[in-house]
């Protein structure tokens, strides 16, 4: 074999290394390794929102969480080990985060029929379009190919995820470094259409927010979250909690924005005219909803040769 030969070998077979490791995310990618995962998925998510309506918002704050930390990687489902502290437990995750189970769920079916093919990560993305359409919100096409995180990280799902606390520059600030861009910002905080929250997080603004807060809509919350105890009592975060529509933002012109970081949003001419064309128009939310949640789902994914398809979600190969 001639030296040129040699050395033409070696760079295709490294370029076939960099390739196998830099794959792209496609809308096919299943359509013969598992035919039948989008029904799988599917199927599983409609019969758990059914049971449990809040399920579609949960699966959707899981997706997010997940993406916004290292990328869309499956790094959240990782139970901690005594090597590692996973992202579960983190402040913004710990005791509320859910949707576990109906992972593991669909999991389980897709190993039965496709052993080893379906990453924790696709599944994750996937379920979270359906929990929303099956709360009538819009549809987007999610490209697969995700492959799943050896590892997750507690310290920077503290650092990296936003806060109920958060004022609007550190909104903004949070999305930024993620690449997306003010407008962004506000569309993906239109998920707070679907879904409620724990006490906690909202009993600063209910009774110490009095500038920024309807007086009739904090007094209607304050029976169920007392200024001492109730911590985990539930309240919804827009009026239609299990629909997926554009109330979330009327309800903030009205400053009736349950969560500190919702009711910034019209803190700033900016950010509150996009409230205001959204509170009008359902429509423009839903396509710039589903434009945005694309951009979310494609945040650094692992393909081709990296990382690994975990058998069980919770725990690495």
């Amino acid at each position: 074999m001639s030296t040129s030969f040699s050395i033409l070998v070696r760079i295709v077979f490294l370029l076939l290394l960099v390739g196998a490791g830099n794959a792209r995310l496609t809308h096919s990618f299943y359509t013969t390794r598992c035919p039948q995962f989008s029904s799988i998925v599917r199927n599983a998510v409609r019969l758990a929102v059914s049971q449990d309506p809040r399920m579609g918002a949960s699966l959707l704050r899981l997706h997010f969480h997940d993406c916004f930390v290292n990328g869309c990687d499956a790094s959240v489902l990782l139970d901690d080990t005594t090597t590692m502290r996973g992202e579960k437990t983190a402040v913004p995750n710990r005791n509320s985060l859910r949707g576990f189970e109906v992972i593991d769920n669909i999991k389980t079916q897709l190993e039965s029929v496709c052993p080893g093919v379906v990453s924790c990560a696709d599944i994750t993305a996937l379920a979270a379009r359906d929990g929303v359409v099956e709360l009538n919100g819009p549809s987007w096409r999610v490209a697969l190919g995700r492959r799943d995180s050896t590892t997750a990280s507690y310290s920077d799902a503290d650092d990296d995820l936003p806060r109920a606390s958060s004022d609007l520059e550190g909104l903004l600030s949070s999305f930024r470094n993620k690449g997306f861009s003010p407008r962004e910002m506000v569309t993906l905080s239109g998920a707070h259409s679907i879904g409620q929250a724990r006490c906690f997080l909202f009993r600063d603004r209910i009774y110490n927010e009095t500038t920024t807060t309807n007086p009739s809509f904090a007094a209607s919350l304050q029976a169920n979250c007392p200024r001492n105890g109730g911590n985990d009592n539930l309240a919804p975060l827009d009026v239609t909690p299990n629909v997926f529509d554009n109330a979330y933002y009327r309800n903030l012109q009205e400053q009736r924005g349950l969560l500190h970081s919702d009711q910034v949003l019209v803190a700033r001419a900016g950010t509150a005219s996009q409230v205001n064309g959204y509170a009008a128009n359902s429509a423009a939310f839903f396509n710039d909803f589903a434009a945005a949640m694309v951009k979310m789902s494609e945040l650094s994914p692992l393909t081709g040769t990296q990382g690994q398809i975990r058998t069980n979600c919770r725990r690495v190969n």
